[in-house]
């Protein structure tokens, strides 16, 4: 489903960055792991097509990414790539379900305003759903952030550091919520961490 091969990446002050290659199957769990500067949050932004990586290939179903255009990278993320940022990136201005219906219109995809309601409500947040960003907790931005992800039914989703911030039981809850919620909706899961607590719940492993 997804492979990386031959991928190096080369920063601006002359240091290259090297990875094994990968290969990801359908709704496999993987933690990507490295210490601080080892390129984790170069190769998710690479996978997830922010990035143009300077040697080798991104392929999502056959798909070569970087062999797309701007206007046709930016469709295929939007359809077949859910990411969960360290941070929300939510739009302040507009509710959570108005949100959530934005990734779809981004997307080129028709609104699923009952899908919509039905992640919210398993994720626990129904309630919230004509709340704005700036009247929620952390925890619950982080599940606004995964419902959102999850909208266009995507192949693969990606976490980036997602509980940094959290205590041990917002942090257990967001384990938990990732790995089922991708399962559920049968798509490949890569969670960018250093968190022990992390690397107690999924097997497999990419090491940096």
């Amino acid at each position: 489903m997804i492979n990386i091969k031959s991928l190096s990446h080369l920063y601006e002050q002359g240091r290259r960055i090297k990875f094994p290659d990968w290969e990801i199957a359908d709704m496999e769990q993987w933690l990507l792991l490295g210490s601080s500067g080892s390129g984790k949050s170069t190769l998710l932004n690479i996978i997830s097509g922010l990035l143009k990586p300077t040697l080798g290939e991104v392929l999502i179903n056959d798909t070569d990414l970087y062999q797309l255009t701007a206007r046709n990278m930016d469709r295929f993320r939007g359809r077949h790539i859910g990411i969960i940022f360290q941070r929300p990136h939510l739009i302040r201005s507009l509710n959570v379900l108005d949100n959530l219906e934005l990734a779809a219109v981004m997307a080129g995809l028709p609104i699923d305003g009952e899908r919509n309601l039905s992640l919210l409500k398993e994720l626990g947040i129904i309630e919230l759903a004509k709340r704005y960003p700036d009247e929620l907790s952390q925890g619950q931005l982080q599940r606004v952030s995964v419902a959102r992800a999850l909208v266009n039914k995507p192949d693969l989703l990606i976490a980036d550091e997602p509980t940094s911030s959290l205590d041990d039981e917002n942090a257990a809850q967001v384990i938990k919520m990732l790995t089922s919620q991708a399962k559920d909706n049968g798509a490949a899961l890569i969670i960018a961490t250093h968190d022990q607590r992390v690397r107690d719940h999924i097997a497999k492993t990419y090491l940096l």
